[in-house]
């Protein structure tokens, strides 16, 4: 039985991990990929800050919903590794794994506060960043399908969007605007901290061994429904195309 399971499991695997890097916002994300080039002005630069610090910040309620609605122990605990992290535990090293228990928690490791870091050299305060009010209708829209698809009462879709998620940010965008934001520090913003950047690309993969963990506990739960779960991986990573597409209409030069 224990053969055929893990048959099944990776046959399933193999399902997800097709679906996340077939999708357009993976394959052909148009707006990274033109940041990328470092071109970005600086207003332009501003703009993906303050979006971007919308989406960053709103993720938290999305994860505590993921938390809430968490169908096992294991998962309520993985849940919170990132949500506490986001607020700022910092992780430690524990048998060669990064954990939050036993973390020391820091005001300034918060995630939103890296972010205020980032603002500031491009004269964005704590007024300008973060709220909903300053998304644009697309942002919006991604914010929103965080917590209708993430943070789902039905197990089966919120872990599908929980990989996705993972599975997308392991998938190489960080490393796109890294190399447009240090662009633009060579260029004109020499104090401009990257930090935030960074070190999202480098945890990322761990982001991701918790994700391919909690599939494969998702995946012996009785009522578990593998389709369910590719629809909410595949209305997950609908809504992050939005966000990076409103993000390329909102470029006052699409042609550069």
């Amino acid at each position: 039985m224990t053969v055929v399971t893990d048959t099944a499991l990776e046959t399933f695997r193999a399902r997800a991990d097709a679906l996340v890097a077939g999708h357009p916002v993976v394959t052909d994300n148009a707006y990274t990929r033109w940041f990328a080039r470092g071109v970005a002005t600086r207003e332009e630069v501003r703009h993906l800050a303050v979006q971007f610090s919308v989406f960053s910040h709103l993720f938290i309620e999305a994860q505590l919903r993921k938390v809430i609605n968490a169908s096992s122990l294991d998962a309520y605990r993985s849940g919170k590794e990132i949500l506490l992290n986001e607020l700022g535990v910092v992780f430690r090293a524990d048998h060669g794994h990064s954990t939050v228990d036993g973390g020391r928690f820091r005001f300034g490791a918060a995630h939103f506060e890296w972010l205020l870091r980032f603002g500031g050299p491009l004269g964005l305060g704590f007024d300008d960043l973060g709220k909903r009010k300053y998304g644009t209708p697309s942002t919006l829209h991604f914010c929103d399908e965080l917590l209708r698809v993430y943070g789902s009462e039905d197990p089966s879709i919120a872990e599908g969007a929980s990989y996705a998620v993972e599975h997308w940010a392991a998938a190489g965008f960080w490393k796109e605007l890294i190399a447009g934001l240090q662009a633009f520090k060579a260029r004109e913003c020499p104090d401009l901290p990257l930090a935030f950047w960074t070190w999202h690309d480098e945890v990322e993969d761990d982001h991701a061994a918790h994700t391919a963990d909690e599939l494969a506990d998702a995946f012996d739960v009785p009522g578990f429904d593998g389709e369910r779960f590719l629809r909410g991986a595949e209305e997950m990573l609908d809504g992050v195309q939005v966000f990076w597409d409103g993000l390329e209409r909102d470029r006052p030069r699409r042609g550069s």
